[in-house]
């Protein structure tokens, strides 16, 4: 019954994310695909992670960044990263057609600005800004595994 209802609230109230989200799966339709609590993973060969509303994107290439003193096995870090990016499907669930505005963009912004380059320059982690801190948080709350906490990326 969650499933049906996480789909169904995808679908209408993060409409906007979840159409994006159906464009991207499309262009990766041969890629690997499976189900992660009612959310639909689609595995891609880029080093970047997205969730769009019922749609999540992750990683075969996680970035890592060299000087990270806590190695995480690539295999975790896929796990780990699952758990964050379904936490932004519930971010999509909360926030609804505000989603793109209010985590989306800002998140985007956050991934390339000289700020976080700065950050992570002083081993600051990108999970430190509000929207993945969050994402982080509702992940780990909603799936009860372990998310990205302050991995260095």
């Amino acid at each position: 019954m969650k499933k049906i209802l996480y789909t169904f609230l995808q679908c209408v109230w993060g409409l906007p994310q979840t159409l994006l989200g159906l464009i991207l799966f499309f262009i990766y339709i041969k890629n690997k695909h499976y189900f992660y609590h009612g959310a639909i993973v689609t595995e891609r060969d880029t080093v970047s992670s997205v969730s769009l509303g019922l749609f999540v994107f992750i990683t075969t290439k996680p970035i890592r960044d060299r000087r990270a003193e806590n190695k995480i096995p690539n295999e975790e870090m896929q796990k780990r990263l699952l758990v964050h990016e379904y936490g932004h499907t519930i971010q999509s669930l909360i926030f609804g057609p505000l989603y793109l505005i209010i985590i989306g963009i800002p998140s985007v912004i956050w991934g390339y600005s000289p700020f976080y380059r700065n950050k992570r320059e002083r081993g600051g982690s990108y999970f430190d800004f509000f929207t993945e801190k969050l994402a982080n948080d509702l992940g780990e709350k909603v799936t009860k595994e372990k998310s990205m906490g302050k991995a260095v990326i």
